[in-house]
This record gives structure tokens, C-alpha cells and sequence, in this order.
């Protein structure tokens, strides 16, 4: 009987999960209203002042990156907050093939794919800024690193995969 209650408390606070999955969904939510608003207010701006320069669209091109850097990453606490409510709370949530999750390496791997183009987008938002100077170069570096080694993390856990299925 013991045995039985704290098996039925414990399965129940697997719906504390819903914590992580409203938080993650509101600030996937508020990145997306703050990006929509502040493209907005990027393209009026353009328009109020109205001069085309090549400086004008450098500035226009990077405020656009900037924006497509919060976009990305609205996406990923979006992913991660279907992801753990499909996980933990109710798996029959209507979802397209590729967000389908069935466990936490799918979700990881989801992740990491974003992470990924979110780096790559703060890189090319440097290069843009980017006036010769040799910084850059350990940024690039840095990033390529934890691409390699996200890369690998990746390739491993498919490879494994793999092998348990043939």
C-alpha cells in the first residue's frame, strides 16, 4: 500500500514539468511580440529618414540579424516548451513529423540544430560589424569548436542509434 501512493506521487509530479513548458512557452512568446515589434520600428525608422546609403543598409542589414538571432532563438524555448509538454505531459498533441519528440535526445538534438544557426547568425552579425580586426577570428574559431563538438555529441548519439537498430 506504502509502495502504491509513493508510486502514484511520484508518476503525478511528472506534471510539474508544466512550470518549465509555460515558462519556456511565455518567453518563446514575449521574444517573438519584442522581435515583430522592433522590425516594425526598424523599417519606419528607415522609412522616416529616408536616405539610401551603404551605411544605411549595413545598419538596416544587421538590425534584420539581430532580430533573425531572437526569432531563432523564440524558436528553440518554443521547441523546448512542446517538446517537454509533449514529453512529460501529454504525447497526442497534434505536431508535424519533424517536431515530433519521443524522448530527451530527440528534444537535444531538436535543440542543438537551433543552436547551431543561432551561432551562426551572431557570427554573421560580427561580420557585418566587423572593421578588420583580428578578434573575429577567436570568435570564429570559438564557435567552430562548439560546432565540432556539438557536431560530434550529435553524430554519436545517431550512431548509437543506428547500431541498436541493425
Amino acid at each position: 500500500m506504502i509502495m502504491t501512493i509513493i508510486r502514484n506521487l511520484l508518476s503525478s509530479t511528472r506534471h510539474l514539468i508544466i512550470i518549465a513548458v509555460a515558462g519556456t512557452f511565455i518567453s518563446a512568446l514575449a521574444l517573438l511580440v519584442y522581435g515583430s515589434i522592433s522590425v516594425v520600428q526598424q523599417i519606419l525608422a528607415t522609412i522616416e529618414y529616408g536616405t539610401v546609403s551603404s551605411k544605411g543598409a549595413k545598419t538596416l542589414a544587421l538590425g534584420f540579424i539581430e532580430n533573425a538571432d531572437l526569432f531563432l532563438v523564440a524558436t528553440a524555448l518554443y521547441i523546448m516548451s512542446l517538446g517537454l509538454y509533449e514529453l512529460f505531459i501529454d504525447n497526442s498533441v497534434s505536431l508535424p513529423d519533424w517536431l515530433v519528440i519521443h524522448n530527451l535526445d530527440d528534444l537535444k538534438s531538436k535543440l542543438i540544430g537551433v543552436i547551431v544557426v543561432v551561432m551562426a547568425v551572431v557570427f554573421l552579425g560580427h561580420v557585418v560589424k566587423w572593421h578588420g580586426e583580428t578578434e573575429i577570428l577567436y570568435l570564429g574559431g570559438a564557435i567552430g569548436v562548439v560546432v565540432a563538438g556539438l557536431t560530434y555529441f550529435t553524430g554519436q548519439k545517431q550512431k548509437k542509434k543506428y547500431e541498436e537498430n541493425h
